[in-house]
């Protein structure tokens, strides 16, 4: 069964360019090591809530752009060995690939799919 990782941030809208440039050079690391499909995806129609919203989890600015991002795994197996050899590799370094958005700020998770639908194979 797929295992997904999904990701929530605020990335300063002037540097959408950056960010882009930034998710092309990680993702590529990522399907190297086994990822069969990744989604960042930029905020179009990101509303405010009454109790809690998407803007309000990661506490974006006024000139700020949510982003909503997702990788998928052929499992969680796959996924988990791909995080160890991810750390260690020097293309996601700091040095060579700075975040163009405040990490601290971004939320994510690893999650189980429950219900799946999509054409049939």
């Amino acid at each position: 069964m797929s295992y997904i990782d999904g990701f929530v941030l605020a990335v300063p809208t002037a540097d959408k360019q950056k960010f882009i440039d930034h998710a092309r050079t990680g993702d590529s690391v990522f399907m190297e090591l086994g990822a069969l499909r990744i989604l960042e995806c930029w905020g179009d129609d990101v509303p405010d809530g009454k109790l809690t919203d998407f803007r309000r989890a990661v506490k974006a600015t006024g000139d700020e752009t949510v982003v909503f991002s997702w990788i998928e795994w052929p499992d969680k197996a796959t996924r988990d060995a791909a995080m160890e050899k991810m750390m260690a590799d020097p293309r996601l370094s700091p040095e060579h690939n700075p975040m163009p958005f405040d990490g601290k700020r971004m939320i994510y998770g690893g999650f189980v799919p429950v219900v799946e639908l999509g054409p049939a194979g």
